[in-house]
Parts: structure tokens; C-alpha cells; sequence
């Protein structure tokens, strides 16, 4: 990260829009909390039950919605969302540093690789044959580039990310340590007791504006490829196996696995550590509870949740006691509707 620059709250409103209550020259240097921000900082507020934190802010400025405009008289930039606007002025603040173009002396690449003029090849770095690199790109020491790879323009790779062959990375990505792109998908068929392997040999195809946690895996398809689609972002450690479509901006959160061949849909969102089965299809705009796991197809959007909350051990196993009993229990009902059926049958 490179060191914060100063800006003043007449240039954030020129940049980014919103409504201005106070000194437009007031200068900011850097974004914290409501409670841990200084003199020189901008803070946010985004959630209403830290309102009771402003009136004791020692910040220059806040960012709020229009119905928290009065809770201060500090200077405030007021605008329907403030998370995003957030998120806009810390990306100002705090731009990150590029490395300078070239290719470090102890990189090895192939001569058939196609490198952009200013992109930035770190040490300890392996671009194999045919790769293509385009403009603005960055990748850090100890990364590997499968043949035939190609990264758009102004993708960034953190040290030690694996793209294994014939993948293919649109623009703007972020991909960070430890990620693997187009390993083999698990594919196998059983054989006289033994399991047989089954060649991998669709790819990776990677949109733009894609984000990929430290980790995190993306196997190839099979025979068809793996496809995560524009804006989608992945936190860390996720695993998404071979054939798998995420659709556009969608956005899903640690530890998450996704098995073969499920298709989900744009704009979704998944909460941590869900699970989803494989072939079947999650349609646009679903919300997935943390820690779900989803056995079928969704075909109408909205939230969905397939867990149980934590309970005391000893609650735990008396209703898993009774869960067990409720076949049993279920068949008794029956019976006795039966009963209560035929009673009402005979004639007074």
C-alpha cells in the first residue's frame, strides 16, 4: 500500500457525487471507524446501531445516508450509500503501488510468450510457451503461467498463483496468494474396484473485474469448460470443481465448495462455508445462508437457509433423539386418522 494522500471534501464530491454539509476544504488524509478515527481521518456511518458512536467521533468528516444527516454537526458528505462511497474514497486515499514494468533477471520465460511492454514480471517467475500477457499486468515472485495462458490488461497477480495450461484471465483481475486456476477437476470411473483417471481437458475462463481469495481453486471442466463470469468475486479458500458457471457479479464469501457441473446464476449472494452438490442450477439473485447446504436446484430468487443454530450439547441430542422418532411417530398419526376417518364414516 502506498503511503495516504491528502484531498480535500470539495474534490470527493467533485469525484464521486453526494452532498456536501460544511467546509469543502476541509483536507482528509486517511478513513477509519467512527470511534478510531483522528483529526485528519473520514469516517462512515452505515449501520444504524453504531449512530449512538458519532457524537463522540473525533474525525473531519463522515459519510451517511440522508436520514442520519442531523445526528452530527461534524462536516458530512451525505449520499443513499455510503458503503460504496466508503469504499471509493479509501481506494482514493490509499492507491496501491505498481511495480515498475520489466521482467526480473531470475524469471524464466518461454520465447514464444507474448509480454507487454509495461507489464511487471516478478523474481522467481515461470511463463511458459505462448503465454500472453497484456498491458499493465502484474505478477508477483514464484507465480506460474501454463502454456497458452492469457491475462488481460491490468490483472494482478500476489506471489505464488498457479494458472495451469490454456486458461484464459480477463482484465482487471485480482487473484492472491495461493490461488490455483485450472488444476484437473475430480474425475473418475470406477473399474474392477480401482478408479480410472478421466483426462481434464476443458479450461479456466476467467471474465473481467474477477477477485479470487488466497486459496481459493478453480478446477478445469472436464471436456466444457469452467466459466467465472464478469464481477464475480470469491473469498479465500473456496473450491469451485470442474464445469461449474458462476454467473456475473456474483459475490460468494469463505469456504464455500461448489461440486461439478452446478451453474449459479448472476448476482447471487453465498454465505461462508455453504455447500452445493453438483448438476444442479441456482437462478439469478439468490441469497445462500452461511453454512447452507444446498441438495436442489433453485428456480425463484430470495433467501434461502438450510441450517440449525447452535444449541446447548445435551438440547442437541435430545432433538436429534426425537428426529430419529418422527417416522415412527409420523405412522401413528396416520393410524389414528384412519380411526377417526372410519368413526365419522358410520352412519349415526
Amino acid at each position: 500500500m502506498s503511503q495516504a494522500i491528502r484531498i480535500k471534501l470539495g474534490d470527493l464530491i467533485r469525484d464521486f457525487g453526494g452532498d456536501l454539509i460544511g467546509d469543502a476544504d476541509i483536507q482528509i488524509s486517511g478513513i477509519s471507524t467512527l470511534s478510531g478515527a483522528g483529526p485528519s481521518d473520514i469516517t462512515f456511518l452505515t449501520n444504524s446501531k453504531y449512530r449512538a458512536q458519532l457524537p463522540a467521533s473525533r474525525a473531519a468528516a463522515v459519510i451517511l445516508a440522508p436520514q442520519d444527516q442531523d445526528a452530527t454537526e461534524i462536516p458530512r458528505i451525505v449520499t443513499h450509500n455510503p458503503y460504496a462511497y466508503m469504499a471509493k474514497v479509501s481506494a482514493l486515499l490509499h492507491p496501491l503501488e505498481r511495480p515498475s514494468p520489466g521482467i526480473h533477471a531470475s524469471a524464466v520465460v518461454d520465447a514464444s510468450a507474448r509480454i507487454a511492454a509495461d507489464a511487471a514480471i516478478g523474481p522467481q517467475v515461470v511463463i511458459a510457451a505462448h503465454a500472453v500477457i497484456g498491458a499493465g499486468v502484474v505478477i508477483g515472485a514464484g507465480c506460474h503461467v501454463g502454456r497458452g495462458v492469457e491475462i488481460g490488461a491490468d490483472t494482478w497477480l500476489y506471489p505464488g498463483v498457479s494458472i495451469y495450461p490454456e486458461c484464459k484471465i480477463g482484465r482487471r483481475g485480482i487473484f492472491h496468494s495461493g490461488v490455483v486456476i485450472g488444476a484437473d477437476g475430480f474425475g473418475l470411473a470406477p473399474e474392477n474396484g480401482r478408479w480410472l483417471k478421466i483426462p481434464q481437458v476443458g479450461r479456466v475462463v476467467i471474465g473481467d473485474d474477477v477477485e479470487i481469495g488466497a486459496n481459493t481453486t478453480v478446477d478445469r471442466g472436464a471436456l466444457e469448460d469452467t466459466v467465472i463470469e464478469d464481477g464475480v468475486k470469491l473469498d479465500n479458500q473456496i473450491q469451485i470443481a470442474h464445469n461449474v458457471r458462476i454467473g456475473a457479479h456474483t459475490a460468494i464469501a469463505a469456504c464455500v465448495g461448489i461440486a461439478g457441473s452446478t451453474a449459479i446464476g448472476q448476482h447471487c449472494v453465498i454465505g461462508g462455508a455453504a455447500m452445493f452438490v453438483g448438476h444442479i442450477k441456482v437462478a439469478d439473485g439468490v441469497t445462500i445462508s452461511g453454512g447452507s447446504l444446498v441438495s436442489k436446484s433453485i428456480d425463484v430468487p430470495g433467501t434461502y437457509t438450510a441450517m440449525w443454530a447452535a444449541a446447548p450439547h445435551r438440547e442437541w441430542l435430545k432433538t436429534v433423539a426425537q428426529l430419529r422418532r418422527l417416522d415412527t411417530l409420523a405412522q401413528r398419526v396416520r393410524e389414528l386418522e384412519e380411526k377417526i376417518q372410519a368413526i365419522e364414516r358410520k352412519p349415526t
